[in-house]
């Protein structure tokens, strides 16, 4: 062969590649809502900047004197491309060829883009839209013999979430290996309704009987249940809401752990770190038990537009998110009283957990709104093994080295309040003046406390009011500030130039 024989056949296996499953196949896809492997990549990235690695790996068919005729590319595409000008790892299944199956997939494709990201230490995308691991069924005919399970290059999975961000993405029916690389990721994000997940599909799991009569994919494994659970992050409504998502996730952290995070570059638009918000001086109502928004606090004090929240529908009474102040990116951990008066539940533990883990991981200060009511009480909260699960995310508070800031807003009870932070670090605190905290609620304890004197009582339903009132003087956050037991009682206006005053000291404090 010449030279430009060669380079022929290069060209006419880079066709076949960009063909990928074949007209008709593609076809379905689009069918289906869906966007191609190709396609996916190209919505991603920064244009022009994929350069794809192994495109022409696949089962190529030869005539008989060993002239190649055709390429059945593999249904797994990955190189090196931008996100927002930063080099990422970038993959994608493609559905078309075999289902995603992985007998019509390469396994050293799948290790060559999980090495290439850990050994260069760069961020992995993987948008995941196959069956599984295994192969097919009937592909075991064609081998002649099971086999032991094992995952080709999970070693390099596993070491990746040490080394920089993993990013996931369930595009289409994902099972066994399939949602088992989503979920080994710090964030995941599935479609709805053109992506499930589950261990295995609807028909495998009604043969073996586990849970009954055959469901569809959507009611076995759909958004309603895998965004609600944790077991994804996030969900979108299009693939392209899915990709920004990712884009953003990925503009809050490092390219590797040990790396700076990306401060924003300064612009006219910049929010000035002086701004007092007016509206936090009535946010908070004037009951105790009156619900009131978070978030709004969030997006008062952050930079304007900033604020970038993970697992919304999951672990409710937490809220995690990133945002910046002053252009810097730091991790934010808050309570939503909307939900269960903002109690920690086991499902909210675990959130809070993973969540200062990804923080410390990638060094990104934290800064914790605090409304906390405790843990979650009640039969059900114990069938759920909250106290193990709130324990946990303790442990974690109490683990993480980046530096952390604490505002509470309002309140502060038991061991789940005592896992704002720390206590034995310095304390970077604030306490708004509808600042509450104790052991226990003070309202649930009178009576029990007082039980005597109220059966003594002429009047005890006067007697009580009266114990409530002299009680009610003690819970005065003023008082705590008298013994230094808070450090800083603040006017709730002055939280945002003293939250960008504590990421100017953070960052001036960590090392990359």
């Amino acid at each position: 062969m010449t030279f430009e024989d060669r380079m022929k056949e290069l060209r006419r296996r880079k066709a076949d590649a960009l063909e990928m499953g074949g007209a008709d196949k593609v076809a379905r896809q689009k069918e289906r809502g869906k966007l191609t492997a190709r396609e996916r990549i190209a919505g991603l990235v920064d244009r022009g900047s994929f350069r794809e690695i192994g495109m022409i790996a696949g089962a190529a068919r030869y005539g008989e004197k060993g002239d190649f005729e055709k390429l059945r590319a593999s249904n797994f595409i990955f190189g090196r491309a931008d996100i927002d000008g930063r080099p990422v790892v970038a993959t994608a299944d493609d559905f078309t060829v075999r289902g995603g199956a992985s007998d019509a997939s390469i396994h050293a494709k799948f290790v060559a883009a999980e090495a290439m990201a850990g050994e260069l230490r760069l961020p992995i995308v993987r948008m995941i839209d196959g069956t599984g691991g295994g192969g097919s069924v009937k592909s075991l005919e064609e081998i002649g013999r099971t086999y032991v399970p094992f995952v080709p290059g999970w070693e390099r999975i596993v070491a990746n979430l040490d080394t920089a961000p993993v990013v996931a993405l369930a595009l289409g029916p994902t099972a066994g290996l399939g949602a088992a690389r989503l979920v080994a990721s710090h964030y995941s994000v599935m479609v709805r309704n053109i992506a499930q997940v589950f261990t295995a599909g609807p028909k495998v799991a009604a043969a073996i009987g586990a849970g009954g009569a055959e469901l569809d994919n959507e009611a076995l494994g759909g958004a309603d249940i895998h965004a609600t659970n944790g077991v994804v992050d996030d969900e979108a409504e299009t693939e392209l809401e899915a990709f920004l998502r990712v884009r953003r996730f990925l503009g809050y952290l490092p390219s590797a752990a040990g790396k700076a995070p990306p401060v924003a570059a300064p612009s006219q638009k910049d929010d000035p770190t002086n701004r007092r918000e007016a509206s936090f001086v009535d946010i908070v109502p004037e009951d105790p038990n009156a619900a009131y928004n978070m978030r709004r606090i969030l997006g008062g004090a952050m930079d304007r537009g900033s604020v970038f929240e993970m697992g919304a529908r999951w672990g409710r009474g937490v809220i995690t998110a990133f945002a910046r102040l002053d252009r810097r990116p730091v991790a934010v951990l808050a309570s939503d009283p909307t939900y269960l008066g903002g109690s920690w539940t086991a499902d909210g533990s675990e959130k809070a957990r993973r969540f200062i883990e990804l923080a410390d991981k990638f060094r990104l200060p934290v800064v914790h709104f605090v409304d906390n009511p405790g843990f979650m009480i009640g039969l059900d909260a114990e069938r759920a093994a909250t106290i193990r699960r709130g324990v946990e995310a303790m442990n974690a508070v109490y683990r993480a080295s980046v530096p952390w800031a604490s505002v509470i807003i309002r309140k502060a009870y038991g061991v789940a309040g005592a896992a704002m932070s720390n206590h034995s670090r310095f304390q970077y605190r604030f306490a708004w003046p509808s600042a509450d905290w104790g052991s226990l609620p003070m309202a649930g304890g009178v009576e029990v406390a007082y039980a005597a004197e109220l059966k003594a009582a002429e009047d005890p339903g006067a007697k009580l009011e009266e114990i409530r009132a002299r009680l009610k003087a003690l819970t005065s956050p003023f008082r705590t500030a008298d013994a230094f037991l808070v450090e800083d009682i603040i006017d709730p206006r002055d939280t945002r130039p003293l939250l960008c005053e504590f990421a100017s000291l953070a960052y001036g404090a960590l090392d990359f």
